[in-house]
């Protein structure tokens, strides 16, 4: 249940992520909606204590794990390139944020369904 519920959110997540920077690069009304400045924070809540619960439950932990350590740093990435596509100075410099989140993001999916990683992609 706890995988599904953490499955469920990378996917609304990461749509949700992609409709807000179609939506910014659109200068769309959308975003002034209440829903969308709320739902992403309710869902990255749930995703992220969702991950913690998983994280515990199968008894490992990021530094002790290297896959899990992998998918933080990711985690990171994609949080700093998100913040930039959705505020950055111009189109251009949000544009190739947007396109390093996504990349963030499916390196995140392909750690945790492989389980594995090159440390020295890391360092």
């Amino acid at each position: 249940m706890l995988l599904a519920i953490h499955i469920s959110c990378v996917v609304i997540t990461i749509v949700g992520f992609n409709l807000r920077v179609v939506w910014t690069f659109a200068q769309s009304r959308h975003l002034q909606r209440k829903w969308v400045k709320i739902v992403p924070h309710v869902v990255d809540t749930i995703l992220l204590l969702s991950a913690i619960g998983l994280m515990l439950e199968i008894a490992q932990y990021p530094v002790v794990d290297d896959w899990l350590s992998a998918k933080v740093v990711g985690l990171v990435v994609y949080i700093l390139l998100g913040i930039i596509s959705l505020r950055g100075p111009s189109r251009s410099v949000r544009a190739i944020a947007w396109l390093g989140a996504n990349i963030a993001f499916f390196y995140i999916v392909s750690v945790a369904l492989t389980h594995e990683v090159d440390v020295g992609l890391l360092f």
